[in-house]
């Protein structure tokens, strides 16, 4: 179970505990739960005086914290004969307060019942109990009662937050994830649509739920929104260490996991910067893996201790593929324009991105999937994007990026991309 799953369950123990003074509340009694019913009070509604005396015990053991001894006097009191109905009432009321105090759960169903039938609990009260019944269950453990008077609460009229929390809860103990899926993903949504941010323990029960019954639509919302509600480094972390393990992401796009990496500050250590930087030389953009290095050396990670001299060899070697790469560009540049598909203008307009003349790095890539014929256009549209966002044009970047549809990461990709570039704006 994850950090956030127990977090959640930890809030709602405590919401399922405050719940259970809400019976005592419904009955004119104290928030320790013990119930007014004094002798005198008693006994001019109509309760004997031998009935009484049993409940006026029980009460006073429920002051004192002794529930389940409160519940032997409950019983006591039903053992004498010949109980009218407000004897009755009054009994059954005791029952569920003693039942409350005691965690006795199936008590305070009996009590419950019983004063429903009676017809004379009003409907504020039967929520206020049903309420109390869950949450006692779900604090018990017993999480398919817990589930279903948590439903059968909100079926007769209730809408307490804290119940749809206790409902919540019990559906994901019980194993219900696509409840919890359907249900949490409509709430987030109403969120959205009342211009509110969704919470951040009802996003990570989504992610929960949806990662153990491996619904990878319901995984990437709930990803997409933390990211877009609470971005932080390790959230970013998390998600990145795992993208390379999904099931058909292509091994192609590990330099373009270093990038998001890069942007969200996910580079590790010098093994990471080094890796980048030699991915982006054999990938053809020398000026990337420069800027790389440089970074690296900037925070202490490359340059320095054994591996130092080899960490300059990289940055020298990049220098010189630089070098070798301007004096040829007007041949590359020619060959691209010349051939009868798009493929290498996509890979030149990368690489003027790189040099720092991302605007004409986008046309260029956008010629190229204008000519067509190209091998991966959804890599081709993926960055077409990313130069669009270098060259500062952020709108056009994520509208580009809204159009990539490959299934072997491509898509994933931009999608981060576009939370990414969100999340630098503010």
């Amino acid at each position: 179970m994850t950090k956030a799953t127990q977090k959640a369950l930890k809030l709602n123990k405590t919401l399922a505990a405050m719940a259970l003074g809400l019976v005592a509340f419904g009955f004119n009694a104290t928030p320790q739960g013990q119930f007014g019913f004094a002798q005198a009070q008693a006994q001019a509604e109509g309760v004997r005086a031998d009935v009484g005396k049993h409940l006026k015990d029980a009460s006073a053991l429920i002051k004192a914290g002794k529930h389940k001894e409160a519940l032997a006097k409950v019983r006591d009191a039903e053992g004498v004969s010949g109980r009218n109905a407000t004897e009755n009432y009054a009994i059954e009321g005791m029952r569920v307060a003693a039942g409350s105090g005691a965690g006795d759960a199936d008590s305070m169903v009996k009590g419950f019942e019983a004063m429903k039938a009676s017809g004379k609990l009003g409907t504020a009260d039967q929520l206020r109990m049903m309420e109390a019944i869950a949450g006692t269950y779900l604090r018990n453990k017993d999480n398919a009662k817990a589930l279903s008077w948590a439903q059968r609460y909100f079926k007769e009229g209730g809408n307490s937050p804290t119940m749809k929390q206790v409902l919540t809860n019990a559906q994901f103990l019980s194993g219900d994830m696509t409840a919890i899926i359907k249900e949490t993903s409509e709430d987030i949504a109403a969120d959205e649509k009342a211009g509110r941010a969704p919470s951040k323990d009802k996003l990570n029960l989504l992610l929960s739920a949806a990662q153990k019954k491996g619904d990878s639509n319901a995984e990437g919302l709930a990803i997409e929104k933390l990211l877009n509600f609470y971005p932080s480094k390790e959230l970013w972390a998390q998600v990145l260490g795992g993208l390379q393990a999904k099931k058909g992401f292509s091994d192609r796009f590990n330099l373009d996991v270093l990038r998001l990496k890069l942007a969200t500050g996910n580079l590790k250590d010098g093994n990471d910067y080094f890796e980048m930087a030699q991915l982006s030389a054999q990938a053809g953009y020398p000026e990337e893996g420069k800027m790389v290095v440089e970074k690296g050396m900037a925070a202490g990670l490359l340059g320095q201790g054994a591996e130092g001299a080899r960490h300059k060899r990289l940055l020298d070697l990049l220098n010189k593929r630089i070098a070798e790469a301007k004096t040829a560009l007007p041949t590359t540049e020619k060959a691209a324009n010349d051939a009868k598909d798009g493929n290498a203008q996509i890979s030149l307009g990368l690489a003027y991105a790189f040099q720092g003349a991302a605007a004409k790095g986008a046309k260029i890539i956008a010629e190229g999937i204008e000519k067509g014929n190209l091998k991966r256009p959804e890599d081709a549209k993926l960055y077409l994007g990313l130069a669009q966002s270098m060259a500062g044009e952020g709108n056009k970047a994520t509208a580009t990026w809204r159009t990539v549809k490959g299934a072997d990461g491509s898509a994933e990709l931009a999608r981060l991309w576009i939370i990414q570039a969100r999340s630098a704006k503010r």
